[in-house]
């Protein structure tokens, strides 16, 4: 794949975004798309990731939410549906179009990654749950949800966080080695709430 086609991708699926998603996601918006492509790629140099295999994953990580431009519900089946449209008009292999489609589905929660490549976009998405800027996030997604369901409060919110980083774990060897003890700790720092 050309430098210049994925610019092409870049560009496109960066302005639908932009431009098509609800104001109301302030979580899942076109800032979240750049973090998580700017971790994907972080994630498979981490795992010597190059090449043709790397522009894949930079893909899936586009598109991994765009889903979200038709409905919050099932999103990611929406993206995978959204990419292999868009992709097979550019004449990509449907080999590698099910291969961002996998990418893509390991980001559903329970997140379930069957191999290295799912696993990067998975815990590319997740990435924030174990950086120092965890909180700066969850406010985001709170909100966010919130928006969706007027019912959840601080106390539930609060539970919703315990639940998820209780049940979550990384994938590859950075997350587990770097990621997952920050996670540890902000678990800690809600569980004193």
């Amino acid at each position: 794949m050309s430098k210049i086609l994925f610019e092409n991708i870049y560009k496109k699926i960066i302005s639908r975004l932009d431009q098509e998603l609800p104001g109301s996601l302030v979580y899942h918006n076109v800032n979240h798309t750049k973090y998580v492509l700017e971790k994907a790629v972080k994630l498979a140099a981490s795992e010597n990731i190059t090449g043709r295999e790397l522009e894949l994953i930079k893909i899936a990580a586009l598109y991994h939410d765009t889903g979200f431009l038709l409905s919050h519900i099932e999103h990611e089946n929406l993206g995978c549906l959204i990419a292999s449209r868009d992709l097979q008009e550019l004449f990509l292999d449907p080999v590698e179009i099910d291969m961002i489609c996998g990418m893509i589905a390991a980001t559903k929660i329970p997140q379930r990654p069957k191999n290295i490549f799912e696993k990067i976009v998975a815990d590319a998405d997740l990435f924030y749950l174990g950086t120092p800027n965890y909180n700066q996030f969850s406010k985001k997604l709170y909100k966010e949800l919130k928006h969706f369901d007027p019912s959840i409060n601080d106390e539930k919110w609060l539970k919703i966080q315990v639940n998820f980083l209780s049940s979550h774990s990384y994938h590859t060897k950075y997350g587990k080695e770097i990621l997952e003890p920050v996670k540890r700790d902000i678990l800690n720092s809600l569980c004193l709430r």
